[in-house]
């Protein structure tokens, strides 16, 4: 009895302390391991993608599952079609994931069998047993041990091999969905544009003073003469050409047409095609995806902020972001040149002083739930630029909250409230350049 419990006990310490294993394949790296032990038998695996866990397209049967965390993207043909042998037999991708799987079973394995010889010999040396009784003890429960992890991996996880066998793309695991298309651009080519920024209505600059000669589109958009691209501009001496708009989200605004003001504005990512010569862009995206505004509302009007129904509501937002973040990376990745891009993240409006906000319904403990539903978004934001080899800009509004002398934000009765104001557009734009002037990373020169 005592030696499995032993046994027993190996398996499961082994479970947490072997290491995933990389698989690299198809222009991506991924790092594979195991999760569960799930209460149904037949389930999804779990995809980590950008430091979000969300559930994989395709299942699997037993309690135990593959964890396959994406670490680094390169898009482009090699991820979107079948990699085979010669004749057409086997896909590679599958064969490297299942190869991966029986690699961590293996490490698991022996990690299980070292931990348990571990503890055999301790207690053989503590209860002073012959040699001989100590290895035929050891032999013991090394064969237990090695057998049981066999055993659990051919019962709780069957199939896994052959389902990840079947996986054709990384798509398979995400779920396979049609491609934006985007349509031709509509406006005048700007062969003078260096610089474009692409965003919602922190990029816009939506409560701060409105564009001289404002077209309707401009006026639609809340876009301002004191954006941040407005400051860019005068920083780079060379034409920046602002396409953000207010309340855009990557599938409605940066991918697709939205529809403000009265009027249909064409999606950004096309827009983007009128500057040719554009060498660097900016993307500030994610705010309006998540919800953010539905759920400082809901924070002001609820006794407490971040309880569970509310932390599930966010989490499932925030995967679905991952997801459309990871698309819009893709068509960012593949855009002629390539340009420079820079991922911009959100500035925390509260700062470490919240107390006047108490009348506003924003106690100190709601402000610390609402940063840190804005520094998991900025977790996804800096996760999925890395990988995909794209630099961040983090703008500093440190000892500028809302409870300042000096806010860089708009305060709650104020126009676009917990928008940035002038300042605080500069303080954006200074990151940006910031960002821009650092080397690019290593595997930007790589995709």
């Amino acid at each position: 009895m005592a030696l499995i419990v032993v046994s027993v006990f190996s398996v499961w310490l082994a479970v947490r302390l072997t290491p995933p294993q990389q698989v690299s394949v198809g222009g991506q790296s991924v790092r594979l391991s195991v999760t569960g032990p799930w209460a149904d038998w037949t389930g999804p695996g779990t995809l980590a993608l950008f430091g979000r866990d969300i559930p994989t397209a395709v299942t699997f049967h037993g309690p135990l599952r593959p964890r396959l965390a994406l670490t680094e993207i390169r898009f482009g043909r090699e991820l979107d079609e079948l990699v085979r042998e010669p004749d057409g037999s086997l896909a590679e991708v599958g064969r490297r994931l299942a190869e991966g799987w029986f690699r961590y079973a293996l490490w698991q394995s022996v990690i299980a069998a070292g931990v348990a010889l571990v503890i055999l010999v301790a207690v053989a040396v503590l209860k002073r047993l012959p040699v001989r009784s100590a290895v035929a003890l050891a032999c013991t429960g090394l064969v237990l041990v090695s057998g049981l992890s066999a055993t659990g991996y051919l019962v709780l996880a069957n199939d896994t091999p052959k389902v990840l066998r079947s996986v054709d793309s990384l798509e398979d695991l995400v779920g396979r969905a049609p491609p934006a298309r985007l349509p031709p651009p509509e406006g005048p080519v700007a062969q003078d544009v260096r610089l474009v920024v692409l965003g919602d209505s922190t990029a816009a600059g939506a409560g701060n003073r409105p564009l001289d000669d404002a077209t309707a589109e401009d006026r639609a958009c809340r876009r301002s003469s004191d954006a941040f691209s407005e400051y860019l501009e005068r920083l780079h001496g060379r034409r920046v050409l602002s396409l953000a708009c207010a309340g855009a989200t990557i599938k409605d605004g940066l991918l697709g047409t939205r529809t403000v003001g009265g009027m249909t504005v064409p999606p950004q990512l096309s827009e983007l095609r009128r500057a040719p010569e554009a060498s660097a862009i900016t993307v500030s995206i994610g705010a309006n995806d998540v919800r953010w505004a539905a759920l400082t509302r809901l924070c002001t009007t609820q006794p407490r902020c971040g309880d569970r129904a509310t932390d599930t509501f966010f989490d499932a937002q925030l995967a679905r972001f991952s997801l459309d973040y990871r698309e819009l990376l893709r068509h960012l990745a593949a855009l002629p040149g390539p340009p420079r891009v820079v991922v911009t993240e959100y500035y925390d409006p509260f700062g470490e002083q919240a107390d006047c906000l108490s009348k506003e319904g924003i106690t100190p403990d709601k402000a610390r739930v609402l940063r840190s539903y804005l520094a998991d978004l900025n977790a996804v934001l800096r996760e999925g630029a890395e990988a995909a080899g794209f630099p961040t800009a983090r703008p500093d509004f440190a000892g500028h909250g809302l409870c300042t002398s000096h806010p860089y934000v708009r305060g709650p009765a104020e126009q676009a409230p917990l928008h940035p104001t002038a300042t605080g557009q500069l303080a954006i734009a200074l990151a940006v350049q910031r960002a821009l002037l650092e080397p690019p990373p290593a595997l930007a020169s790589t995709r």
